[in-house]
């Protein structure tokens, strides 16, 4: 019999924010998105994930940002080790420690991140050697949004048209520093809540109830076409009222699911409002807001406006924290 020795690897994986968003999976079992997204991989927030197999380790731990996780969390991981297990032929339970140096399951992409660098720790700890559009691939299985935290810049996670899913990866558009100017104000609200139904499962049921639904999918191509060749002329005037657009969509599907899905609080909200008011107080797109299935906002602007549409968002009651990021490098093995 093969003896089998503890290995283990660490690995860090960045944030994403999409500015055209997948919501909704044709096949749920592959994660096989029903249109394409774009968006940015943020600088400085990250996850951290360390996995070691260890053959005198009976079942696998799971310890997520200092407490060992149970329950769906803990499963989730289970089941993406069971795939790189099986894919290495490494029958070795795991030891998993992950953290996060931002809020989780709060609408910050924190399962994009997590799931990224889960699937680089153990691929490299199993002893695979993945391309990144491999390593893109199965990322995606652990979390849609992980497939495009593998790439720094802007990345598009093209959905693909295969049943196998073998072209449905994220690629990478335009690196970190291809528009200096762009920034990232992100809004942390006070009580936002943790989400109590998983984005998978939610999604899904947009699927299914949702009204808008159809009309979002026979509309969201012609936005990625605009937002891709908005950024690749860094034109924040074609920008960011298409990203707020998108935005809208996103949440009117959300909100005529059937039970409403409502990831704001009134503090996200008033942000949404004071962003359109400026805009229109100034005659021009100054900013560009978007969200993900949380309560925190991202606010787009350029570097020149950044401190007085930061100053004037902070001010809104219920701002706890305003953070500005840039775009950022993708995932990376960090040395032990």
């Amino acid at each position: 019999m093969r003896a089998f020795s503890s290995r283990g690897a660490t690995y860090e994986a960045p944030p994403n924010i999409a500015l055209v968003k997948y919501w909704g999976v044709r096949d749920p079992e592959r994660a096989l998105p029903y249109n394409s997204s774009l968006s940015v991989t943020l600088e400085r927030l990250r996850s951290r994930t360390t996995v070691r197999f260890d053959p005198d380790r009976g079942t696998d731990r799971v310890v997520l940002n200092g407490a060992e996780a149970t329950g769906p969390p803990r499963e989730a991981v289970v089941r993406f080790l069971d795939r790189v297990r099986a894919a290495a032929s490494v029958p070795l339970a795991a030891d998993v420690r992950s953290s996060n140096n931002f809020p989780t399951a709060s609408g910050l992409a924190s399962s994009a991140s997590g799931f990224a660098a889960l699937a680089g720790a153990a691929t490299i700890a199993a002893g695979l050697e993945l391309s990144p559009r491999a390593l893109s691939r199965l990322a995606r299985l652990g979390s849609g949004s992980a497939s495009r935290s593998i790439f720094g810049g802007f990345v598009e996670w093209r959905a693909g048209t295969r049943a196998d899913g073998s072209d449905c990866y994220a690629r990478p558009l335009f690196g970190p520093d291809h528009w200096p100017e762009l920034v990232d104000l992100v809004l942390l609200v006070e009580g936002a809540p943790v989400k109590s139904v998983r984005s998978a499962e939610a999604m899904q049921r947009t699927v299914r109830t949702s009204p808008a639904y159809r009309r979002r999918l026979e509309e969201v191509t012609g936005r990625l076409r605009a937002v891709r060749a908005a950024i690749s002329a860094r034109d924040p005037d074609r920008l960011f009222p298409v990203v707020m657009d998108e935005c809208d969509s996103f949440r009117e599907v959300c909100e005529t699911t059937r039970p409403p899905l409502d990831y704001l609080t009134a503090t996200s909200r008033a942000i949404l409002a004071e962003v359109r008011s400026l805009n229109r107080a100034e005659g021009r797109a100054v900013a560009g807001y978007t969200h993900d299935a949380g309560a925190h906002v991202h606010v787009f602007t350029l570097a020149p406006d950044a401190r007085r549409v930061r100053g004037r968002l902070a001010r809104l009651p219920g701002v706890r924290r305003t953070l500005l990021l840039r775009p950022g490098p993708g995932a990376r093995t960090v040395d032990a």
